[in-house]
């Protein structure tokens, strides 16, 4: 399924920064590392120790959580949002060693205790010639399950940049070991162009962001300040939208590529963007537990109203 590479697709990764100021930095990434390559089994328990510890002990974020949750499960009871924001820090624990290993660690069997699911989308589009927007949210083994798809297809990313120099460019290296390139979260061009080329490009859209072009759109029935780039980017390269769940099973993940989404894009960057946003929404209430809760999702409002995480 993976098809030509886009013709000048990948760009070259710049010299590590190594001024001394960087030096502690390079120090926890080369223990981080270390930790990417322990076995499973024991990453695992270490992530859980981990989402524990911080459960304990984070109590800032820890509020976050809970706000966040209150807010999109007005539904649950007091013991029920106790219990999901518990899983939660679980998850971020075991996220943590997740990420690490998609960047920086080995898969090991994990590839073969995979549910795969619509990759006959996927090739459908390839084989049309079309780019396609692999729409995403913001899931706490996001990074593991991307690295798991470029086993299937050659795809880019886009992602915010770190304020770490030395972090920003070991997380860069790492996601070049399987993502054919990477685009900043403003590189809007260059992103156009591989998409126009036939690129696949994993994107996810659903955090509150100071660059690029967002307005007001329902996320779990209540404003949230969104990026309008997946319209942009599929009005300007005629990609196909195509969402790309993953969720964690008993022994894996179960990983789906859904149908590319109909009429998309249309005239309206606010209606585009309130579908792109019902879309994310419905991935995360099929696994609420393992969605990236730390995120001030709401921190922005309208007409100035009051951050809910305020006082």
């Amino acid at each position: 399924m993976s098809g030509p590479a886009p013709p000048n697709a990948t760009t070259a990764l710049p010299p590590a920064p190594l001024h001394p100021a960087t030096w502690p930095v390079w120090l926890a990434l080369a223990a981080a590392v270390v930790l990417a390559r322990l076995p499973e089994r024991l990453q695992r328990w270490l992530g859980c120790a981990l989402g524990a510890a911080l459960y304990r002990l984070a109590r800032t974020r820890r509020r976050v959580v809970e706000r966040n949750i209150e807010l999109c499960f007005p539904e649950l009871d007091d013991a029920q949002r106790a219990h999901l924001v518990r899983r939660n820090f679980g998850e971020i624990g075991r996220g943590a060693f997740d990420f690490m290993r998609a960047w920086w660690g080995h898969l090991g069997d994990l590839a073969s205790r995979v549910e795969w699911h619509g990759l006959e989308h996927l090739a459908a589009a390839r084989a049309e010639g079309r780019g396609v927007i692999l729409l995403s949210g913001h899931f706490m083994h996001f990074e593991l399950c991307g690295r798991l798809l470029c086993q299937h297809t050659r795809a880019a990313a886009m992602y915010r940049p770190i304020r770490s120099p030395a972090l920003d460019w070991a997380i860069e290296r790492g996601r070049r070991r399987y993502a054919e390139t990477v685009f900043p979260r403003d590189a809007l061009r260059p992103a156009v162009r591989y998409l126009r080329q036939g690129g696949v490009l994993w994107f996810a859209p659903d955090q509150d962001s100071l660059r690029g072009d967002s307005t007001f759109v329902p996320f779990f029935g209540r404003p949230a300040w969104s990026l309008t780039s997946t319209h942009q980017l599929a009005r300007l390269s005629g990609a196909q939208v195509i969402p790309f769940r993953h969720r964690r099973t008993a022994h894996g993940f179960a990983i789906e590529l859904g149908t590319p989404l109909a009429d998309f894009p249309g005239p309206d960057p606010v209606a585009d963007t309130a579908r792109v946003m019902a879309e994310i929404e419905a991935m995360v209430r099929r696994a609420p537990a393992e969605y990236l809760w730390l995120h001030r999702r709401f921190k922005r409002q309208p007409n100035g109203t009051d951050s809910p995480y305020s006082g």
